[in-house]
């Protein structure tokens, strides 16, 4: 498990690479897909985090949440202030908050 930093890049460098990944999936407990994070810019970062999550803690419960949220750093802290502006933030807030524990199902590219 990585210790994170404040900065957001750092972290990133640290985690497993996403090559070979299509997407990730969030599966709820009735099994239905509440979220899916694909491989293309602008989504890899989280993409890069969801896979590193799955790897280190196997679900999304609150430990995993938590953990997640201090990888995304300073985005964590953005997200807290704009709601809806990082919605694969407000995933890990939600679920750091008391939410449900989500599967995280890691999609490869065919």
């Amino acid at each position: 498990m990585i210790q994170p930093s404040n900065v957001f890049k750092e972290n990133l460098a640290q985690m497993p690479s996403i090559d070979g990944i299509e997407r990730i999936d969030l599966i709820d407990g009735k099994g239905a897909v509440v979220a899916s994070i694909e491989n293309k810019p602008g989504k890899q970062g989280s993409l890069t985090v969801y896979n590193y999550l799955q790897q280190t803690f196997g679900t999304l419960d609150s430990k995993a949440a938590e953990h997640g949220l201090a990888v995304f750093a300073e985005h964590t802290a953005d997200a807290r202030n704009r709601p809806g502006a990082h919605p694969n933030v407000d995933i890990l807030l939600a679920i750091a908050a008391g939410g449900d524990a989500l599967r995280i199902d890691v999609i490869a590219a065919a």
